[in-house]
């Protein structure tokens, strides 16, 4: 009854444009794009990634959508009743520690890149430590580093998914150190907090709550109901979001519900997501401080009114 078809997603590939290739309807590509829109796993594709639809034989209706995000994850939109249904996929994976240890010959990002650091890994590292050791000033040939990083696999192949767990720069007879602790943040030898917390508010003045985290929200345009996976605040078209951490923007896009939006991977266990903006003033791989002017507040995407939605994801 139905046929699965694999298809690799190439550069400049959109999903309207695959469906559009495999004859499948439109309305069934924004039905799955309103289904995707609590999660925007599919808003971003990659050159590599990996889709599968499941098509019935007949009609050319599609049956299920799946998008392999990684080895050990899989989402699948089902269709179900008029409707299609988010679904998670996981495979189970082990992790290992791996210590590299340097000598600074140079920057320090060549030396850590040269002994195997990811670019994230060194940026990780770089802002942590940044308070007590300035790495272009006091650093000299000759000092010494010890990395332990954190490794996801699944059947023994790493998937990308990698973790500091302590990182150690010996410099002029000086430590500098940071440790992740079980409470997800890192902290020096001397118990001292490496990464301050996190703002409360995504704004510098306090803003009336008009939705909140609802797993089960009746959705206020479309009356059906779906996870509500962040706060709404109400303001002003225009008003200055801030960064409410110190991290990395891993994404700057614009969605046909969500709006334009940010996503930024935040040092610790945290990340954050922003929608509905109506510019925004970063740009992806940017590190930005906490506090720092990301973007201003909109009413783009599917939206009944100005304001912010923010995420904050563990």
């Amino acid at each position: 009854r139905f046929r699965d078809q694999r298809y690799t997603v190439v550069e400049g590939d959109t999903l309207e444009a695959i469906f559009k290739r495999k004859q499948l309807s439109i309305n069934e590509l924004y039905e799955i794009i309103e289904a995707d829109e609590p999660y925007l796993e599919l808003d971003v594709l990659q050159p590599g990634d990996q889709l599968i639809f499941r098509i019935e034989r007949e009609d050319n209706r599609l049956e299920a959508l799946s998008r392999i995000v990684d080895p050990s994850k899989t989402v699948t939109y089902q269709y179900n009743n008029d409707d299609f249904i988010y679904q998670e996929e996981l495979t189970p994976t082990d992790k290992i520690a791996e210590v590299t240890r340097g000598q600074i010959d140079g920057s320090f990002y060549v030396s850590a890149s040269s002994s195997g650091l990811t670019d994230n890994g060194v940026m990780t590292i770089t802002q942590l430590l940044k308070s007590s050791l300035n790495f272009r000033r006091d650093l000299r040939a000759g000092d010494h580093f010890q990395v332990i990083m954190e490794r996801e696999t699944v059947e023994g192949k790493t998937i990308g998914k990698d973790r500091l767990l302590a990182a150690r720069v010996l410099s002029r007879g000086k430590e500098f150190g940071a440790y992740l602790h079980s409470d997800g943040s890192y902290y020096n030898a001397q118990g001292e907090s490496l990464v301050p917390a996190l703002l409360r508010y995504p704004t510098k003045k306090k803003y009336r709550i008009s939705s909140h985290f609802n797993p089960r929200r009746v959705h206020p345009v479309t009356g059906r109901v779906k996870p509500h996976n962040g706060v709404d605040f109400a303001m002003p078209t225009g008003t200055p979001i801030l960064s409410t951490g110190h991290g990395r923007v891993t994404r700057v896009a614009s969605h046909r519900y969500a709006g334009k939006y940010i996503d930024i991977d935040e040092f610790g266990p945290y990340s954050t997501r922003f929608l509905h903006l109506s510019k925004i003033l970063v740009k992806k791989g940017q590190q930005v401080e906490r506090g720092q002017v990301i973007a201003l507040s909109g009413n783009t995407g599917r939206s009944t009114g100005p304001h912010l939605h923010y995420e904050l994801h563990i």
